[in-house]
């Protein structure tokens, strides 16, 4: 699904060479859930960003479904993004003032779908993540548990080949964090492609596969012992 060799992204900062990413060279199939983990400054939001087509390396190869996706220019990564790839960020990333189904059509707008039918998928994805009911209301009206399921809504809108989520429960309490990933659980089980950058290890024994960031560079790659599944509430 997602292969990257010795790949590197750096950046000049002052007289300084910050390498963030430093011959990074991985390999995730099709149905993998992956956690990405480091300490600040590891370099896996950096490998986030780049695997995701959001950013340029700075030298390496990336390819997506076997197609070299880092010969791409900025036109063709935008459609590519588009079509085969969703994002789930911590900080939700709505506009404001949009309703829940609007935010969630967004991408189809782009896609050039007619308006019933962005309307139509919008709900039909929204009430698969328990939002059925709340089509109409804008992220105020909503709980941060609920503003990242609309999130997550929007990231499945396209059926996006591989998904990427950024701290997808940084902003969120323990409850709705559990809540959340319950649901990138059963997106998994049913098939999904998930990489997920994260820092807490509650979170990351959700993922069946780890991989440890430092200093730019790939430590430690391995299968999680014992997957973490969904607590009953007391």
């Amino acid at each position: 699904m997602l292969k990257l060799l010795n790949v590197s992204k750096h950046y000049q900062l002052g007289n300084n060479l910050i390498k963030a990413l430093n011959n990074v060279s991985v390999e995730v199939k099709e149905g993998e859930f992956v956690s990405i983990m480091g300490p600040s400054g590891s370099g896996k939001s950096t490998f986030l960003q780049v695997a995701s087509i959001l950013a340029e390396p700075t030298s390496g190869q990336i390819f997506l479904k076997e197609k070299e996706v880092s010969l791409y220019n900025e036109i063709e990564r935008a459609k590519l993004r588009n079509k085969e790839i969703g994002f789930i960020f911590q900080s939700f990333n709505l506009l404001a003032r949009t309703s829940a189904i609007d935010n969630v059509a967004l991408p189809l707008v782009y896609s050039g779908v007619k308006h019933s039918e962005q309307v139509s998928r919008a709900k039909e994805i929204l009430e698969k993540v328990g939002l059925g009911d709340r089509l109409d209301n804008t992220p105020a009206q909503l709980s941060g548990g609920q503003q990242q399921r609309v999130a997550i809504a929007r990231a499945l809108i396209n059926d996006p080949s591989i998904i990427f989520a950024d701290e997808p429960t940084g902003n969120l309490d323990s409850k709705s964090g559990d809540e959340i990933m319950n649901i990138l659980l059963k997106l998994h089980k049913e098939g999904k492609t998930i990489v997920m950058v994260t820092h807490e290890e509650d979170i990351a024994r959700f993922a069946k596969r780890q991989i440890i960031f430092r200093d730019g560079q790939i430590i430690k790659d391995f299968k999680t012992k014992k997957v973490r599944t969904k607590q009953k509430n007391k």
